[in-house]
């Protein structure tokens, strides 16, 4: 269970912080707990969510030792490639609903590196492709930039230089 406070990366939300966990009484006596988020990168928005929630992945955003493991790790992290176009958006969409960060990173890796296989070919990148990348960066970027401290758009940079050193 989440605590007041906490940040967690929500769904395809991002990372949120638990405002409070509150419990509503429904017909028949029935209570039930929630937790109330606020997205970090998305103002004026508040999500109530059940604390027993099955549908939508939650977890806690990773700490600073993982973020400086899976940095220095992300040179050596497979890369994955499906050839069939149908079966790669859904693999690519399972893993980017998931939400896990070494998923995002493979996600960010597997097609930024083809994409620019296909640039050298002179062909032009799948849309559907591009738009896992772009969210996968951006769930990454939110997730890093609050337990590094900087803002999403400072992520990139700071990545390769820790990988450059």
């Amino acid at each position: 269970m989440f605590k007041v406070d906490d940040y967690i990366m929500y769904g395809m939300t991002g990372v949120c912080k638990v405002l409070d966990i509150t419990s509503e009484k429904f017909a028949k006596g029935e209570q039930r707990k929630y937790y109330v988020l606020s997205p970090i990168y998305y103002n004026n928005v508040m999500i109530k969510i059940p604390v027993d929630n099955k549908k939508i992945p939650m977890r806690r955003i990773i700490s600073e030792d993982n973020v400086s493991s899976l940095i220095n790790d992300m040179p050596k992290m497979e890369k994955l490639w499906i050839d069939d176009e149908k079966k790669r958006n859904e693999q690519f969409k399972k893993m980017l609903k998931g939400g896990q960060c070494e998923d995002l990173v493979k996600l960010v890796r597997s097609l930024y590196s083809n994409k620019e296989y296909i640039k050298s070919i002179n062909k032009k990148s799948r849309q559907a492709d591009d738009d896992i990348m772009k969210e996968a960066e951006r769930l990454l970027n939110e997730e890093l930039s609050i337990i590094l401290n900087i803002s999403p758009d400072e992520v990139s940079s700071y990545i390769s230089n820790q990988i450059a050193q």
